[in-house]
């Protein structure tokens, strides 16, 4: 059972898609040699770009199912993962630009719209995995108003943005605190990605529970696969590494 004075760490892989394969193996063989196999969240994109449908690979939905088996959370991470909306807003348009490179597919949608993926969704990974996510996380985490309306009418149990996890079901905050991923666009993402990693793992230790992000293109790039690597080791040091479900079910340890 886990108690309120226990640190918690939350580890997810963004990007499950066939389109990164064997990134996505390299980045599961790390994550084993830190004790997390098995113990970490998977967000899965169905069609990734409309290039990817899982149907086409059925090398990488073995995988995926097994890994399943082995005890990782899949989460459904939006759709396609790219963002084909108008903007409703400037300040709409300054997000879908800085915070991600056109792939917050869910920040433009009206509640139809982002309903229907969601569902779509779903449905999908029902019928090529055996199960039905409870956890919704949008790409990029962006989110339009009417998403957040669509996750709550349809009881989603856990979603999450850059600086908390909440229950769209219940209106619960389930997890503060900005979430540790990391960028390798330009120079300057990456040194910045480099030092908010080291900021985090050192200054936020005190916090109940740490989220870290892992996205396939992290490993592309030396410096952050060592600094991935090393925080890995310091965040997992002292606390307890659980899914998004154990954030609403707290008597349930995670694998």
């Amino acid at each position: 059972m886990y108690h309120l004075h226990v640190r918690r760490v939350l580890v997810s892989v963004h990007d499950v898609t066939p389109r990164h394969f064997e990134r996505l193996r390299t980045i599961d063989l790390l994550l084993g040699k830190h004790g997390l196999a098995g113990r970490y969240s998977a967000l899965i994109v169905p069609n990734f770009w409309h290039e990817w449908p899982l149907a086409d690979h059925p090398e990488f939905l073995r995988w995926l199912r097994g890994a399943i088996g082995e005890g990782v959370e899949p989460v459904l991470h939006g759709y396609f993962h790219v963002d084909e909306s108008e903007h409703r807003s400037a300040w709409d348009r300054l997000r879908g630009r800085t915070l991600t490179a056109s792939e917050g597919e869910f920040l433009g949608l009206g509640k139809e719209a982002a309903r229907a993926r969601i569902v779509a969704g779903q449905r999908l990974l029902h019928d090529h995995l055996g199960i039905t996510p409870q956890a919704f996380i949008a790409p990029a985490w962006l989110y339009s108003k009417s998403t957040h309306e669509a996750l709550t009418e349809l009881g989603i149990a856990v979603a999450e943005d850059h600086l908390r996890v909440w229950s769209p079901a219940t209106g619960a905050t389930l997890a503060r605190g900005p979430v540790l991923s990391y960028a390798s666009r330009s120079k300057a993402r990456l040194a910045a990605s480099w030092l908010w990693s080291r900021a985090s793992t050192a200054l936020l230790g005190s916090m109940p529970t740490l989220r870290l992000a892992i996205h396939p293109h992290d490993l592309d790039v030396p410096t952050l696969e060592r600094e991935l690597d090393r925080a890995l080791g310091v965040l997992l040091r002292e606390r307890t590494p659980i899914h998004y479900g154990g954030l609403i079910r707290p008597d349930h340890r995670s694998p």
